[in-house]
């Protein structure tokens, strides 16, 4: 039994959509690691989200061990009722 061949109707109509989500803004990163503590808790709110959610290392564009220091300080924030 032969094969189907495809037609040029059928190759667009499997393609999928690929939806582009509009990104985050970047805040700036203009402090030294000794501002990135627990008790700044007016810098740890621009890396959270309104959910409470800390914001991953592709919207925030820190370096990786900033983005540590970051987690750390907001964790003990919350530890220490600073932060919600």
């Amino acid at each position: 039994m032969p094969r189907k061949t495809h037609t040029e109707k059928d190759r667009h109509d499997s393609r999928r959509r690929v939806e582009t989500r509009t990104p985050r803004p970047k805040p700036k990163v203009d402090f030294t690691a000794d501002a990135l503590d627990f008790k700044n808790t007016n810098l740890l709110r621009q890396y959270v989200t309104d959910q409470g959610r800390i914001l991953p290392r592709r919207y925030t564009g820190l370096p990786a061990a900033y983005q540590r220091r970051l987690t750390r300080s907001i964790k003990r924030a919350r530890q220490m009722l600073l932060m919600k």
